[in-house]
């Protein structure tokens, strides 16, 4: 066979997995596109549903929950961010799945059995990050920011001591800006909940090791810090309760990978290709130790 043909066979492969990929991604962007449309048709209650936070702190102090649009074009816009952020919600369980299927056919059984939990995890702790975001975290953050307020005479709350009766200064706030920051919140907390899942995806590869991400842990606590002083607006409250709850997910992670370690010596001893008494990982171990 010459040179020619064997390019010829070698390219053939390539191009049919190029057309397969095209066809999966045009089926997510259709996917997305309908779910944006979905969304675009009920973007008023999916908005108000997310005002409910802010509404609810409103409520405590006796204030009526009013969002203005400070430009003719807000309003459409606010629609279209809505509708961005709820059709990615709902098509990304189809996207997910054109994405496995594009992947599965290059796995073997065994690694197929090892991927899939892990493509169903992510989704899930992407929603219960979301969730912690808006059910807990920004109420705290806006019950923080509502309380630089301050309400003359006629107000609805005693001013402060030393503050003049006469001047108010009141939350009235652009629907957009509103938008942004919880969108902001919500995604920000999603992402960081996805750390058990990637780090557990890496110990499952080979990539980090329990010791090892043992032995970073104080810079770890460094990133952590950083990642909550970029994605969270400059409040205190927020920060520490992100940065807990990031820092509690890696140790939870060690422990995940901890566990695939185990699963992994297990099934090479059944395989005949460690001892007994033998680990996997006796020498990381003896390197950590002589280290400290």
């Amino acid at each position: 066979m010459s040179n020619a043909d064997e390019i010829a066979d070698s390219s053939a492969p390539l191009i049919e997995h190029l057309r397969e990929l095209r066809s999966r991604l045009i089926h997510s962007v259709v996917a997305f596109l309908i779910g944006m449309v979905i969304c675009f048709t009920v973007a008023t209650p999916i908005f108000n549903f997310l005002t409910a936070p802010l509404c609810a702190e409103l409520a405590e102090l006796g204030q009526d929950c009013d969002l203005i649009f400070i430009s003719p074009q807000e309003g459409f816009f606010v629609a279209i961010k809505v509708s961005l952020l709820g059709g990615l919600m709902l098509s990304f369980p189809y996207i997910a799945l054109q994405m496995w299927r594009f992947v599965a056919p290059g796995l073997y059984r065994n690694e197929k059995g090892a991927f899939l939990p892990f493509i169903i995890a992510s989704p899930f702790m992407f929603l219960l990050g979301a969730s912690f975001a808006f059910y807990v975290v920004t109420p705290l953050a806006y019950d923080f920011f509502l309380g630089f307020q301050q309400f003359g005479a006629d107000g609805v709350a005693v001013p402060e001591p030393g503050v003049g009766t006469g001047l108010s200064v009141v939350f009235q706030g652009s629907a957009q800006e509103y938008l942004n920051l919880t969108v902001k919140f919500i995604v920000a907390f999603g992402l960081c909940f996805q750390l058990p899942v990637l780090l557990t995806l890496m110990g499952k590869a080979g990539l980090v090791t329990s010791m090892g991400l043992k032995a970073v842990r104080k810079y770890a606590v460094v990133g952590i810090l950083m990642l909550a002083a970029i994605v969270t607006p400059p409040d205190v409250i927020t920060q520490v309760i992100l940065f807990v709850v990031v820092y509690g997910l890696y140790e939870i992670s060690i422990h995940l990978v901890k566990r695939v370690e185990k699963k992994r010596e297990e099934q090479l001893r059944a395989e005949g290709v460690l001892g007994e008494n033998e680990g996997l990982y006796d020498q990381f171990e003896d390197e950590d130790e002589s280290a400290r």
